[in-house]
């Protein structure tokens, strides 16, 4: 067989992960949180690497199969703060990669937490850092050795809750995936999607940390930002 047909096939061979997300999608009445115009942008984002990506995805839930078949052969990665809702969800796809995470914020402080992270060396965009960083209140300390360790080209923020006073918000997750992106080694921009950012903290932390000028593109609900590494952004006394 000529490699060129060889390589189209190859191309066109579903994996078992997207075998299973067309079952388990055609046998279910739950639909995935986004709309099918805000999936898209993350799609056509996944198709124009050309190769396994390294996604991290904040949230567990209905449409973490649909992510994780849309990136097959890639690591992807789930971060979810309710334990039972884990095992709920991995009873039905033991096959997606989770990890449980505890949050120190809450949505009722976040006003107060934009306003005091600029007093706190720790907080700063020079040189900020997040494993074991516990002056940081907004900074995601104690994640896996994993999620450290991998560089991301592309991040969902669509959790944790964030819609009522004592849920978590999404502050922490905000922050910290601006700190991962402009902590890239490897060449290229890091891909950020936001989800619900017709609520107000979304816009306001998006707009602090993600930065207006890397916002490429927004759909419905869902903003697309492309943060290039911070050796690449000409700034370091904010960071944007």
């Amino acid at each position: 067989m000529p490699k060129a047909q060889a390589r189209v096939q190859e191309d066109y061979n579903p994996t078992t992960i997207q075998l299973k997300a067309i079952l388990h999608y055609a046998t279910s009445r739950i639909v995935p949180q986004q709309s099918l115009a805000e999936i898209k942008i993350s799609f056509d984002v996944l198709k124009s690497m050309g190769r396994p990506c390294n996604f991290l995805v904040f949230g567990l839930g209905h449409d973490s199969l649909m992510w994780a078949s849309l990136n097959p052969g890639g690591t992807t990665l789930f971060l979810e703060e309710d334990p039972k809702w884990v095992q709920t969800v991995l009873k039905d796809a033991p096959s997606l990669r989770a990890h449980t995470v505890r949050y120190r914020t809450r949505l009722r402080d976040a006003d107060q937490l934009l306003l005091s992270y600029r007093s706190e060396p720790a907080c700063g965009p020079e040189g900020a850092h997040l494993r074991d960083n516990v002056e940081c209140e907004l900074a995601l300390h104690n994640l896996p050795d994993q999620v450290y360790e991998t560089e991301w080209d592309l991040v969902m923020i669509d959790a944790p809750r964030g819609y009522f006073p004592d849920a978590p918000g999404r502050m922490a997750a905000v922050y910290s995936v601006a700190v991962m992106a402009r902590g890239r080694k490897g060449s290229g921009v890091t891909h950020v999607f936001l989800h619900d950012v017709d609520r107000r903290v979304e816009k306001v932390y998006a707009e602090e940390f993600l930065c207006r000028k890397y916002l490429v593109r927004g759909v419905g609900r869902l903003w697309h930002f492309q943060i290039p590494p911070s050796n690449d952004s000409h700034t370091s006394q904010s960071f944007c």
